[in-house]
Formats: C-alpha cells, sequence, structure tokens
C-alpha cells in the first residue's frame, strides 16, 4: 500500500521518526511533488466552484480549448 502524507513542518521530524521505525519510506521526486501541489490545487477549485464563489467551465468548452 502506498500513502502520501502532508503534516505541518513543527511536526515532521516526530513523524518521520515514527515512519522509520514501522514503514519503509522514500523521499518524493520533483516531479511528484510539482504534481501533488497541482492537484491540491485543483482540489481547492473543485471545492470553491462547488461553493459558488468560482465559475466553472462546461466540460465541452475545456475540449474545445484543447481541439
Amino acid at each position: 500500500m502506498k500513502i502520501s502524507l502532508a503534516t505541518n513542518d513543527d511536526k515532521a521530524v516526530f513523524v518521520k521518526t515514527l515512519l522509520k521505525k514501522h514503514a519503509k519510506t522514500k523521499p518524493n521526486t520533483d516531479a511528484n511533488h510539482v504534481f501533488l501541489t497541482e492537484l491540491l490545487y485543483a482540489v481547492e477549485e473543485i471545492k470553491l466552484i462547488k461553493t459558488g464563489q468560482l465559475k466553472g467551465k462546461p466540460a465541452e468548452e475545456l475540449l474545445n480549448e484543447l481541439a
């Protein structure tokens, strides 16, 4: 099983120590970091659209932009 974990900087040392004892860990690559950052941004945009604070685009309009 793979899990990605985000935590506050002040708790990072504790979490890393805990995980080293109980799980295999590996650092994120730059590409992974960029992807996760963009994904979090997209999720925030979706939340704003759902609450009506931001206007979304219809899927057809997005597909037309790609063509």
